[in-house]
């Protein structure tokens, strides 16, 4: 594992665009986050400080930040897709099985580097939640500070499973843009569905259909959390009241499409004829 691990991140780090992709996927969220703390003042008229607002309060910080530090899944998506893009223009892919690599092995190293950095970026996301709540949560009880760290989880498995969707998606067309339109097509698709099913039938079934398809099913795990901010803010509108919870069988649908994607990532470069 380390040395297939090893293998991609030298390509990578090799390669100028994909660095600076990194780099950007990596620590633009953290520095929106760090910056998002600060105390800002707009030319004298007023002064923003979203500390003092109750949002980086514990718990509720697993969930904002896991939640925004998510929307900027999409560079290191680029990223991945270019990983094989650049794999079929530059020859490389075939190089590599020439030299020794088996397919299995080849599509396992594309695999443990999106792990390597979602893992990577969890831990970052955690240390910087951890001290921007310790700076300003009103709770400092241990008890409070580590429950619901779930959402750590959740992002972890979202960016996991969004990667290795790109990971298929690159595979199938073999070029880094066709591969990110059909990640819109994708999206399209679903929401045309789920259209055609609440048209057909009922809007509740409707849902509970589009739960599992892949875009869906990595939203759900971290589902927005303005509605629950303004529950935070009006205790007495009920109508606000909505499930933002990290559910097991959420993180189950995810890690399957996982697999499912790893596996057929495999099978068509198995197929292929290189």
């Amino acid at each position: 594992m380390v040395r297939l691990l090893q293998l991609e991140l030298q390509k990578l780090l090799l390669n100028r665009t994909s660095k600076i992709l990194i780099f950007i996927s990596f620590v633009l969220p953290f520095t929106v986050l760090i910056l998002s703390s600060i105390k800002i003042n707009f030319f004298g008229f007023f002064t923003l400080e979203l500390g003092e607002l109750g949002i980086y309060n514990f718990p509720i910080i697993w969930h904002i930040t896991t939640f925004f530090a998510a929307q900027f899944k999409f560079f290191f998506a680029i990223v991945v897709v270019s990983m094989i893009g650049n794999e079929y223009s530059n020859k490389t892919i075939k190089q590599n099985l020439i030299d020794g690599l088996s397919k299995k092995e080849f599509i396992l190293s594309k695999f443990y580097t999106i792990v390597f950095f979602s893992l990577v970026a969890t831990i970052l996301l955690t240390l910087i939640s951890l001290l921007i709540g310790l700076y300003y949560s009103s709770y400092n009880e241990i008890g409070i500070i580590i429950s619901e760290t779930e959402y750590l989880l959740g992002y972890f498995v979202k960016l996991v499973g969004f990667f290795s969707f790109c990971l298929f998606l690159g595979m199938l067309a073999k070029r880094s843009a066709f591969a990110l339109a059909f990640l819109f097509v994708d999206f399209i698709l679903e929401w045309i569905i789920f259209g055609l099913i609440a048209w057909k039938s009922d809007t509740n079934i409707a849902e509970k259909i589009q739960n599992f398809f892949p875009l869906k099913s990595m939203y759900n795990l971290i589902k927005q959390p303005f509605q629950r901010i303004a529950m935070s803010k009006f205790p007495d509108k009920a109508n606000l009241a909505y499930d933002y919870a990290v559910h097991w069988y959420e993180i189950v649908i995810v890690l399957a499409w996982t697999a499912l994607f790893v596996f057929l990532s495999y099978r068509l470069l198995k197929k292929r004829d290189l």
